[in-house]
């Protein structure tokens, strides 16, 4: 078995170096339509480039729809778009670092130089910590749960265009002007939404520990059964340590993340009576045609769904 699951991997790796070899001796210019070729890490990344950059990118999204963007495993597909691509766009806050997979991934496809066209799409973000014991150095990457970062994304979506495809700063500048006048319009209606709710029932419990940003921003209190997605999430003493929280708060809804298990939450949601008052969006958006298939979109839907959770 082992020296079967190592010649398997010799050949993937072999078939991976194939395909960077072959995907190098193509022109990484625009294609044959004219459009920008544009890989991003994601699919929240994936549609704040595509509102900045328009009609005139192609966008390719590695990690799917509903999947968790923490662990990913590249496939081939995936190594030819990132070396044909003019530009790579990435959350960084350790968002990909899982497995390491995303600096593989550019060494792999020939992106790793200090001149690449790599973009980080925090860039300038304040950066929130972990706080788990022996994690304390570890950013959390959940910027984009607050607006003003999600505005500040849009900032760096549109200066990597740029960068890639000058003759067209203008359309990109214009693209990320109205955008952005959007995501504020946004942000400040959730200031105002969530200040209706009394500041002692501004406590948020989800599975994952992802609304640090937003609770910052909108004056929360977050907790949460687990810190960050991991190998190591809905152990007993994680469940014992919440359902103590919420009994001693009086907690009265809790919310459960689209991307995440439901069964950890449910059994918190058992053991304490307080029901589970809707799902909120986190590391994905939805599905294309559903509720929250967009960033603004997926943001609205948290407000909302959060507002009434907690006014019910």
């Amino acid at each position: 078995m082992l020296k079967k699951s190592f010649i398997l991997l010799a050949a993937s790796l072999l078939f991976l170096s194939f395909l960077s070899a072959c995907s190098s001796e193509k022109s990484t210019t625009a294609n044959s339509d004219g459009k920008i070729q544009v890989v991003t890490t994601y699919s929240i990344v994936y549609d704040i480039v595509k509102n900045v950059g328009g009609d005139l990118v192609e966008i390719h999204s590695l990690a799917p729809i509903g999947s968790n963007p923490h662990e990913y495993d590249p496939l081939p597909e995936d190594v030819q778009k990132t070396t044909d691509a003019d530009a790579v766009f990435y959350n960084g806050l350790n968002l990909e670092a899982g497995n390491s997979w995303f600096n593989k991934l550019m060494e792999t496809a020939g992106k790793d130089g200090e001149d690449a066209p790599v973009f980080l799409m925090s860039k300038g973000v304040d950066a929130r910590h972990l706080t788990t014991k022996g994690k304390e150095s570890e950013e959390d990457p959940h910027a984009w749960l607050d607006i003003r970062n999600g505005i500040k994304y849009a900032e760096n979506a549109r200066d990597g265009l740029i960068k890639v495809d000058p003759d067209n700063k203008e359309v990109y500048e214009k693209n990320a002007e109205e955008y952005i006048a959007k995501l504020q319009k946004l942000h400040d209606e959730a200031v105002e939404q969530f200040n209706k709710i009394p500041e002692n029932e501004r406590v948020l419990v989800t599975s994952e520990g992802a609304f640090k940003y937003f609770s910052e921003a909108y004056g929360f209190q977050a907790e949460y059964i687990w810190e960050i997605n991991q190998e190591n999430q809905g152990t007993p003493e994680q469940i014992t340590r919440i359902v103590d929280i919420i009994n001693e708060k009086g907690i009265t809804g809790l919310f459960l993340e689209t991307s995440i298990d439901a069964r950890s939450m449910e059994a918190v949601s058992d053991e304490t009576n307080v029901p589970i008052m809707g799902k909120v969006f986190t590391d994905s958006l939805a599905k294309p045609g559903e509720d929250g298939d967009t960033y603004i979109s997926m943001m609205e839907w948290n407000i909302k769904t959060i507002k009434e959770g907690l006014t019910k």
